[in-house]
């Protein structure tokens, strides 16, 4: 066991004057804790000049190097694979000897301690951690062959678990392009479809407003923290419960092929995000955050709205009326003042076909997700507990 801090040399990094505009827009890649989306910092999305990287406290670091946020997005680490400046919310490590630990398996040991490092942020808003506590980390030190065959291990199960999330988002695109392809951009409608209202074709209501004091009847409710990047949801059994002291009114439990929309949160980015929820027999009810929209003319399928909502332009639409400074939101008027286009039945029955076909799929990639993910958890816990 030998503290990281003998392994390697850490290098901070700093911010350059964001007031003065010859010191960004540069052909320097300038890294924060915003561009760690995966495991390697290939791009950034900000950059600097040379002249923001000389009067300022960053340090430029060469591709190859351990990258690590000390301040916010604790527990995530990464490996730059481009020559690259960071701020002061990162730590760069350069291994001493390579002769006594492999770049490699340190980046993957850093990997498995990320529950670790989490839990010893401090601070009241913003979490982070020390230099000391950093440096004190006492890594494992097998012999390098032994590191550098645990490296290749975690390698070939890290491609595999790379491969399912493309293939998972491959899907989903495939879907979101036939959806384009065969009814066109919904607020262009270039194929000409009827222009209608949703009021016309079903009805609205807001979500439940209650208190944490109120006890007695028991009930899922569906919230926007189970939104996430979801189209679809059949299975209950993530959703949370609540107490009331009285069970709702039926008019508020969700029947299937209800559409939820989230109305209002303090993340502008969930603002009008959908899903369409099969709750079967289950009592499920919904925030006073969301607004239920439920088809009572059939010549309306769930399927078809659903897609239709989640095209950037229908949902850039539908923002553009919504109001709050601080926390943006949508309501019932927002959504009925809407024109969209409903194409022939047979249409959107064709396309409903896909998604069937498209939701059984994710749940076969999602499985094998799941897997791979708890093959990659399995394989931590075997050489680095």
């Amino acid at each position: 066991m030998i503290p990281l801090g003998e392994l390697v040399n850490i290098k901070g990094g700093g911010t350059p004057d964001k007031s003065n505009s010859e010191y960004w827009n540069g052909e320097i890649p300038w890294a924060s804790v915003k561009d760690f989306k995966k495991n390697t910092l290939d791009s950034t999305l900000d950059s600097i000049t040379l002249l923001g990287a000389k009067n300022s406290a960053t340090s430029v670091i060469p591709a190859g190097n351990i990258i690590i946020p000390t301040r916010m997005a604790l527990g995530k680490v990464a490996i730059n694979t481009i020559d690259l400046a960071i701020n002061q919310d990162l730590k760069a490590l350069s291994i001493k000897d390579n002769n006594v630990v492999d770049r490699d398996y340190l980046f993957r040991w850093l990997e498995s301690q990320s529950s670790l490092i989490e839990s010893e942020g401090k601070g009241a808003t913003v979490k982070g951690i020390t230099l000391p506590f950093l440096k004190g980390l006492n890594v494992p030190i097998p012999p390098l062959n032994e590191q550098k065959r645990i490296a290749a291990i975690f390698e070939k199960v890290d491609s595999i678990r790379q491969k399912c999330n493309r293939g998972v988002k491959l899907a989903d695109d495939l879907l979101h392009a036939i959806f384009l392809d065969m009814f066109g951009d919904p607020v262009e409608n270039p194929k000409g479809w009827v222009i209608d209202s949703l009021f016309k074709y079903g009805a609205f209501r807001n979500g439940m407003n209650f208190s944490k004091g109120e006890s007695g009847a028991t009930l899922k409710c569906l919230g926007v923290g189970d939104f996430k990047s979801l189209a679809t949801i059949t299975c209950m059994d993530n959703i949370g419960e609540i107490k009331l002291n009285t069970l709702p009114s039926d008019d508020y439990l969700l029947k299937d092929g209800d559409i939820v929309f989230v109305r209002s949160n303090g993340n502008k980015a969930l603002v009008g995000r959908c899903l369409t929820i099969y709750p079967g027999k289950g009592k499920v009810t919904f925030s006073g955050f969301c607004i239920r929209y439920r088809i009572e003319n059939p010549s309306l399928l769930p399927e078809y709205l659903n897609f239709l909502f989640r095209t950037p332009s229908m949902k850039q639409q539908m923002l553009s009326g919504g109001q709050g400074a601080n926390i943006q939101n949508i309501s019932q008027g927002t959504l009925s003042a809407l024109r969209i286009p409903v194409p022939p039945l047979e249409k959107q029955l064709a396309f409903s076909k896909v998604v069937s076909f498209h939701s059984a799929l994710m749940e076969k990639l999602d499985i094998n997700t799941a897997k791979t993910e708890d093959m990659f958890d399995s394989i931590s816990q075997q050489y680095f507990n």
